[in-house]
């Protein structure tokens, strides 16, 4: 069957079933090879992305689902070369250690950031509690997460919001 799903802000036609998890379209079909395959089980969140910008594990998620919706990848914040705030936050703050659930983070963070700029510690970690980092580098991504909140109230006090 035939899928049309927009990601990142681009409309794509694939050959799916409709019940195939989001997270194999993206990787086998798209060559979006941020969002990992972790659990497979909703657990991890190594698979985040957004869907009309709220996190979503897109492991469990059909694309069948998903017409009419926007998907948003980590591919879609930033590059390597000009990384979003968030993604220089994390950087910033050496939040990775083996990288596999960096991206899911990122992508959580990015939806708390989006709705509230500002989040207290307590609210922080509430919404990202669902991620998992096994290495145990969940201090650094707090601080990551602080960083960007920071910056992006900075730049949004002298207009230069990312």
């Amino acid at each position: 069957m035939t899928i049309s799903i927009n990601v990142n802000g681009e409309g794509h036609e694939v050959e799916a079933d409709p019940d195939t998890p989001l997270l194999y379209v993206l990787r086998d079909d798209l060559e979006l090879n941020g969002a990992k395959y972790g659990c497979g089980l909703g657990q991890c969140g190594a698979c985040t992305v957004h869907v009309d910008g709220k996190p979503v594990f897109s492991c469990l998620t059909p694309v069948g689902l998903l017409a009419g919706r926007k998907v948003r990848t980590i591919e879609g914040l930033g590059t390597a070369e000009k990384p979003n705030v968030v993604q220089k936050a994390f950087q910033d703050e050496q939040a990775a250690q083996c990288g596999y659930c960096i991206a899911g983070m990122i992508m959580r963070a990015q939806a708390l950031l989006d709705r509230n700029p500002s989040p207290t510690e307590e609210e922080i970690r509430v919404h990202m509690q669902p991620n998992l980092c096994r290495c145990g580098t969940h201090a650094r991504i707090l601080r990551a997460v602080h960083r960007a909140s920071r910056e992006l109230s900075s730049a949004s006090l002298t207009g230069g919001a990312q």
